[in-house]
């Protein structure tokens, strides 16, 4: 590659400093300040740039996280929907007589089964049952209904349990309602 040589002037080097003459020529100064005033505005157009960028990503995750939520707790109606009937179905199975005869005992088995069913249902959508006995009050998943003396177990225990509490996907989508202890 050859190089050309300066055709004005062959042994002039070039430099960065700029001529006196032409520092206050009104054209120079006025070339300066619609550079400043360039630099100004790119600087602001960038910075800019920068916080749209940053508002962008954080709407696609609060996005991305509202529609994870919304496949995560679509359920929750369905679900709080459904547990009367899962009570009244426990019920049944609790409190019918033991000895019956063989039909009857044929439906309340069945019912236990369909109950069985119910549970793993639920469980395979991720719902937990809460079904705090003997356990120390939760205020986080249980609702104290009554407090009942008893020497017998530690303050604040769960003695009984009225009606089980849900999670759906570990929110609660309803309390257990709960009988808890104190010292007599």
């Amino acid at each position: 590659m050859v190089k050309h040589k300066n055709p004005v002037d062959p042994d002039l080097e070039p430099t960065d400093e700029v001529p006196t003459e032409l520092l206050s020529h009104p054209s120079y100064q006025e070339l300066m300040r619609q550079l400043d005033e360039a630099e100004k505005k790119g600087q602001e157009s960038w910075e800019r740039l920068l916080r749209l960028q940053a508002e962008q990503e954080n709407l696609l995750r609060r996005s991305e996280k509202n529609i994870e939520n919304a496949h995560k707790y679509a359920l929750e109606k369905f679900v709080t929907e459904l547990l009367p009937i899962i009570d009244s179905l426990e019920l049944c199975v609790e409190k019918v007589p033991v000895e019956l005869e063989a039909p009857a005992a044929a439906v309340i088995e069945g019912v236990g089964l369909t109950l069985k069913m119910f549970y793993a249902t639920l469980e395979k959508f991720g719902i937990r049952q809460v079904n705090p006995i003997d356990q120390p009050f939760d205020p986080e998943l249980h609702q104290a209904i009554s407090i009942k003396e008893d020497a017998s177990m530690k303050p604040g225990t769960v003695v009984s349990v009225m009606q089980k509490g849900y999670t759906l996907n570990g929110r609660l989508a309803r309390p257990a309602l709960v009988i808890v202890s104190k010292n007599g």
